[in-house]
């Protein structure tokens, strides 16, 4: 499955789209991976409260269909948007947010990096004193800890869209404006900010390919 960089596209236009795809599909419509980075804007997930957006200002918040939280999406963010259908890929939910879980971690040890999974909060994180480090979080929850990628899906009839997300080089500020995916005080931080310089287009090449390989059936 080779991917399909979009580059930098609407995010409502988009999410119509892979709505849209989704909804006419057919039992033989190939699956796709889109990859992308969007303007400045919140996105609500189902579970999304208001709450949580602390102060919008001028930035747009859409509410979708997917599950979570709110989080942000901007110029310097890695967007992948995998359109699959699980059933004949042959793995269920749980297994497909391993994948793309495991896609992030791979693609940060390609930087030298550790990523971390946190228990119950989707997504993949970095030890701030340490991401060059393999040791665990000492803490519990998200001590020490500061998130790198968001993940948010939405599966219809065994179909999967929206994704996940990989900071790669951002202005983090609006991140500062919300409770990102629900969590007061949780930390944001991208690849720069951890102390590593890459190309939009050379993460996105890298999450893309071991995206592909992970997701095959």
């Amino acid at each position: 499955m080779e991917p399909r960089v979009l580059g930098r596209v609407d995010y409502e236009p988009t999410y119509r789209a892979m709505q849209e795809f989704t909804a006419q599909r057919e039992a033989a419509t190939p699956d796709q991976l889109w990859i992308c980075e969007h303007p400045p804007v919140f996105t609500q997930g189902l579970a999304g409260r208001p709450e949580h957006v602390l102060s919008a200002l001028d930035i747009p918040v859409v509410a979708t269909n997917r599950g979570g939280q709110v989080t942000y999406h901007g110029p310097g963010q890695v967007v992948a948007y995998p359109l699959l259908d699980l059933q004949r890929r042959g793995y269920f939910v749980k297994e497909y947010v391993y994948r793309l879980e495991e896609a992030v971690i791979r693609t940060l040890r390609d930087f030298g990096v550790t990523g971390h999974r946190v228990t119950g909060a989707p997504g993949i994180y970095v030890r701030l004193d340490d991401p060059f480090g393999h040791a665990r979080p000492d803490g519990a929850g998200f001590d020490g800890l500061g998130k790198i990628a968001a993940l948010g899906i939405k599966v219809s009839r065994h179909c999967t869209y929206h994704g996940v997300a990989l900071n790669v080089a951002m202005d983090l500020e609006p991140f500062s404006r919300i409770n990102p995916c629900g969590y007061e005080s949780l930390l944001t931080v991208d690849l720069l900010k951890i102390g590593v310089s890459t190309s939009w287009d050379e993460a996105a090449q890298i999450f893309g390919r071991h995206l592909g390989a992970l997701l095959a059936p």
